[in-house]
């Protein structure tokens, strides 16, 4: 029989589950009590065992979003250069499926716009899922690993591309112009970021990085 912690943590689940594809779907107005009670299957005296009211739900749930979104976005690290990464998570963001299927998107995308407009606290929570999807872009290996500058600026401009393309691509209504613009998006991020085969690898930290390419240069003079 399952303890009664056991318990509240599935049913925390279940509210979290819900509330992050309403979220996703329908923006900030989707953190509703009433309705994502009732797609949880639980009562709505059930929600105040987790929070106090539902904007600690709607960031709980943005959260909760990312958690599934940024690991399954990143896929397994592997040997790749800064450029081939970045192009690889540009082709899988900037996609079809990924316009088409707003309860299983990027909440960064999704929520960009009513965090826009939202109040500070909810602000705060989507700076820091947003710094922590650039720091997974740049740092895939070591959680806490410095991230180079120069490659931080890299994946803000890649972020708001990939964001910017994705926002745009669902808010027009001709099917072919929406398709043109997730195209030109991914091209985009091929001009941006070139293919270069002496880029340094993501398994090498900045340091590693810049020490072999003085030595490069060194050797060319």
């Amino acid at each position: 029989m399952a303890s009664r912690s056991d318990l509240k943590e599935a049913s925390l689940r279940r509210i979290l589950t819900a509330s992050a594809s309403r979220l996703r779907a329908e923006g900030l107005s989707g953190a509703a009590i009433a309705p994502v009670m009732q797609e949880a299957g639980l009562t709505h005296g059930a929600f105040y065992a987790h929070f106090n009211n539902k904007e600690e739900l709607a960031a709980a749930a943005f959260r909760f979003a990312l958690l599934d979104n940024r690991p399954r976005w990143m896929g397994q690290a592997r040997k790749e250069s800064w450029p081939s990464r970045l192009l690889r998570l540009g082709k899988r963001y900037l996609t079809t499926a990924h316009r088409d299927d707003l309860t299983d998107s990027c909440a960064l995308a999704a929520l960009a716009s009513d965090a826009a407009r939202s109040n500070s606290a909810f602000k705060k929570v989507y700076e820091e899922e947003l710094r922590k999807s650039l720091h997974a872009i740049c740092v895939p290996l070591d959680e806490g690993s410095p991230i180079d500058p120069a490659r931080l600026d890299d994946a803000i401009a890649f972020m708001a591309l990939c964001v910017g393309g994705i926002s745009l691509a669902r808010a027009v209504d001709d099917p072919v112009f929406s398709q043109q613009i997730l195209t030109v998006c991914r091209q985009a991020v091929q001009r941006m970021f070139p293919p270069d085969n002496a880029s340094p690898t993501h398994l090498e930290v900045p340091d590693q990085a810049r020490n072999r390419d003085e030595a490069q240069s060194h050797d060319h003079r």
